[in-house]
């Protein structure tokens, strides 16, 4: 029986790591704006222990949660931040929406999709991965209860609302209503289709599986991919971020029903994307503060990933965590 002292201990670690990687390994806050977690956890964190929450309590896996990971990602840009639909996000004339622009829409599909695959993948599906794999006893079961569900749901709604207004505040920017009811609706649609897919069957299948080293390099590489994909190439960079998608979901989708897929491959999947997210950012300038701090703050946030994700290897292989189904088990 797990003790009721690490489920709780396991909320808060992904309450607090959903916005560390999200937006520090990221390299979008810097070192000294680690006080904004105050606002960012509830949100990011808040999201993530929701979607996870709601997926295990129904006994469903990484289909679902990644489909979830996609509502979130509509929910944060279209609704929350609105940047899906903002020629002038936060007023730093990043002209994000011009690759890839689709007028009848207002979005670019560029943008659109990198901010898809960043939350799905990264501030929802990196960061659960993680953390289960320091609670691996706990992995594959609700953490909280339903009022514990019901409380964190009313925590991340309030931090939607803070972070609205904050943007809000900066950019003084909403979106058509035509825009917001199209992306609310959209976002519904999405959230009935991961609870609505199809069972998979539990059966191991026969085949090889590469060591978790040799997945973890694929994640890094496909993930370095996505995050290197130049906007300039406009639709082209929307077929390469595609691929790219389809490549790895493909992959993943196989090997892990083999009989040698573990927890230690599902794990080596978000070290390789933590360490993508990690690296990349030393070759794009900052987007605030100086380039030293900087530099000093994405060493920092890469090492301390680094060390979660030995402290992961260590708890899965003690445990002996294992099961040819556990990744993409739905």
């Amino acid at each position: 029986m797990v003790e009721p002292k690490k489920k709780i201990s396991a909320v808060i670690t992904l309450l607090f790591v959903a916005p560390l990687v999200a937006e520090y390994l990221l390299g979008d806050l810097p070192l000294k704006l680690l006080p904004a977690l105050i606002v960012l956890a509830p949100t990011y964190g808040g999201g993530a222990v929701l979607l996870r929450e709601l997926t295990r309590r129904v006994g469903r896996g990484w289909p679902t949660m990644l489909l979830l990971g996609f509502a979130y990602a509509l929910i944060a840009e279209g609704l929350i931040t609105q940047s899906l639909f903002n020629h002038d996000y936060l007023k730093m004339h990043l002209h994000l929406l011009d690759p890839a622009y689709i007028p009848s829409l207002g979005i670019s599909a560029w943008w659109t999709l990198l901010m898809v695959n960043l939350h799905a993948f990264w501030s929802m599906g990196v960061s659960i991965a993680l953390v289960e794999a320091l609670f691996p006893a706990e992995a594959d079961a609700p953490w909280l209860g339903i009022v514990g569900d019901a409380v964190m749901g009313l925590v991340f709604v309030l931090g939607a609302l803070a972070n609205f207004g904050i943007g809000f505040k900066q950019n003084d920017f909403v979106a058509t209503h035509a825009q917001l009811l199209s992306v609310a609706v959209l976002s519904v649609l999405v959230v009935a289709c991961a609870f609505l897919l199809p069972r998979g069957g539990r059966g191991a299948t026969a085949g090889p599986v590469p060591s978790a080293w040799i997945t973890g390099v694929v994640a890094l590489v496909l993930g370095l991919g996505v995050m290197s994909t130049p906007p300039k190439w406009g639709w082209g960079a929307v077929g390469a971020m595609l691929a790219i998608d389809a490549i790895f979901l493909g992959l993943v989708w196989i090997l892990s029903r083999r009989e040698g897929w573990s927890a230690l491959h599902r794990l080596s999947l978000a070290a390789g994307g933590a360490i993508a997210y990690g690296v990349h950012v030393f070759f794009h300038k900052p987007l605030i503060g100086g380039l030293l701090w900087a530099r000093i703050g994405n060493a920092v946030f890469l090492t301390a990933a680094v060390g979660v994700i030995v402290l992961g290897v260590k708890r899965v292989s003690r445990l002996g965590v294992g099961g040819s189904t556990a990744a993409l088990e739905v």
